[in-house]
């Protein structure tokens, strides 16, 4: 329940239009998760035009990572604390300002430091962002339909960042992969105070700050996501892997430890109370380490084996981004008719589907065949997925804590995609290097890896199913079955349902569970 000072989830402010603040925070966002793919793209220009080595350029995409995700839970309890509209402006200032110098950078440092400045702003705007969101729509259909559209920007951000990067260095330079926020970032501050209501929990802000928390859950982050970075190269067994990991596990033990003891803490334990968020908190960590590495490899696959450019490579992507916003429009209606549990399951069994058809990739495949029905089927099951867990994520938090949960969401996704690509990695790396030395092609390599790289992905998203189905609130048994029947049953109806063979398979699972249901 919302605390008595905070304004009320349900009702906002007088004369908020609440479609005009949904789509100043969605562009926000859009620019945010944009950034952390279209840089990918530009790799190879910005190493020969700036002077990187090959060890180094890595950090251009590592810097980003670790500030944004190390500080991801106190942007949200600052949104809180100090004002979400406050903060949310403060990031977009940082994120557009530090694109300018990135955009400027004649060095590895200026561009590094820049690139950490950026992922410092995109921290404080995400949660934040968000937060506005929960506190400006009411909880359930109206909130549901906002998610929605986050859940569609959330997913099919990534893959729109790989075509705009492709054209844009194609076209101009890779210096305007960072001045395009800039403009962006200008519209966004001005709009802002005029559109965007100020919202804060008066409670928390009257009774200090947890200081020692903060330092610990952010330090402890960093650790977290610096070791996941750097164990593929270190060597997951090695004495600096475990070191980081344990400094990690020390930091956010300590951190723990403090919340319990503080009387006003930065992030109330009593927060996991709440099963929803808990559980979906868990699903997101699983699924976000399947996906991270969906692009990265699939990526790889298209330019190293397929040959494609870094432009083709884009529109490459755009079955992926169109069928996931399409998806996570029908999500909110079906998240309003059947819950959020059963369109969770059904979204990530159809994404474990798409995972396993890019199983299917030989080195001498072709894209329409190999590639796009994966891009389809992942297009869909991604989008039913994102959307219901966002929501069953905020469901039944208060307005006061609105961006800790918010915080808690987002940096559970930054480290599951930190862990998963560490993970995904270290599987590709292996295959690929034994089967170079048992004498194939470097095509034919390189695709030995990325197999074994979806396999593990599609086994993370298997977990995910497992997860959500064990941890997340549900109805009745036979009700629950019921709807997750249902909702595969109007998946095998719908137009699309021809083009991808395992959306029947889903349906059949789906009529099997309905006559099991009926007959007990």
């Amino acid at each position: 329940m919302a605390s008595p000072d905070a304004p009320s989830p349900s009702r906002p402010a007088l004369r908020v239009d609440a479609n005009a603040v949904l789509v100043v925070v969605a562009v926000a966002q859009f620019m945010v998760v944009l950034d952390a793919t279209v840089v990918n793209v530009a790799l190879p220009t910005i190493k020969t035009d700036v002077g990187f080595s090959e060890q180094s350029l890595s950090w251009v995409l590592n810097a980003y990572t670790l500030i944004f995700g190390g500080f991801l839970l106190l942007g949200g309890r600052l949104a809180d604390r100090l004002g979400r509209r406050r903060m949310f402006m403060s990031g977009i200032a940082l994120f557009a300002g530090a694109s300018l110098i990135c955009g400027l950078s004649q060095s590895e440092g200026m561009l590094l430091v820049a690139r950490g400045a950026q992922g410092l702003g995109g921290a404080l705007v995400s949660p934040a962002a968000l937060s506005i969101i929960l506190t400006t729509f009411a909880e359930g259909t109206e909130r549901n339909r906002a998610l929605a559209v986050w859940g569609a920007i959330a997913g099919a951000g990534g893959a729109v960042g790989l075509l705009l990067g492709g054209v844009i260095v194609q076209v101009l330079s890779w210096r305007w992969v960072f001045f395009i926020n800039v403009p962006i970032g200008a519209v966004v501050l001005a709009l802002a105070p005029r559109i965007v209501p100020e919202s804060r929990s008066e409670s928390a802000a009257a009774t200090g700050y947890d200081a020692e928390g903060a330092v610990t859950v952010t330090l402890g982050t960093i650790a977290l996501v610096f070791t996941l970075i750097e164990a593929d190269s270190w060597g997951w067994t090695s004495g600096r892997t475990l070191a980081g990991f344990a400094i990690a596990v020390v930091l956010i033990a300590a951190f723990v430890v403090i919340e319990r003891r503080q009387r006003d803490p930065l992030m109330p334990l009593r927060i996991f109370s709440n099963r929803s968020l808990a559980a979906s908190d868990a699903t997101m960590l699983v699924v976000a380490a399947a996906l991270f590495g969906v692009f990265f490899f699939c990526t790889l696959y298209l330019q190293q084996v397929l040959g494609f450019s870094a432009l083709k490579t884009g529109v490459a992507y755009l079955p992926l981004t169109l069928t996931l916003v399409g998806a996570s429009a029908l999500a909110s209606r079906f998240v309003d008719r059947f819950t959020p549990k059963p369109v969770l399951v059904v979204g990530l069994l159809i994404s474990t589907a798409g995972f396993l058809l890019l199983t299917r990739i030989v080195g001498h495949g072709d894209y329409a065949s190999h590639v796009l029905p994966a891009l389809v089927a992942l297009g869909v099951g991604l989008g039913l997925s994102f959307v219901p867990i966002t929501i069953a994520a905020t469901n039944g938090v208060g307005a006061a804590d609105s961006g800790l949960a918010s915080g808690l969401l987002n940096s559970t996704q930054q480290v599951g995609g930190s862990l998963g690509l560490a993970i995904l990695s270290s599987i590709s790396t292996t295959r690929v290097t034994s089967a170079l030395h048992g004498g194939l092609s470097q095509s034919l390599a390189l695709t030995h890896g990325f197999k074994g790289a979806f396999i593990a992905a599609a086994v993370l998203c298997a977990v995910g199913v497992g997860v959500a189905l064990a941890l997340l609130p549900r109805r009745p048994r036979e009700a629950g079955d019921r709807n997750i029947a249902a909702l595969a049953m109007s998946f095998a109806r719908c137009p699309g349902a021809p083009y991808c063979g395992h959306l029947a398979r889903v349906a059949a699972v789906g009529r099997r569970v309905r006559g099991a249901a009926a007959r007990s």
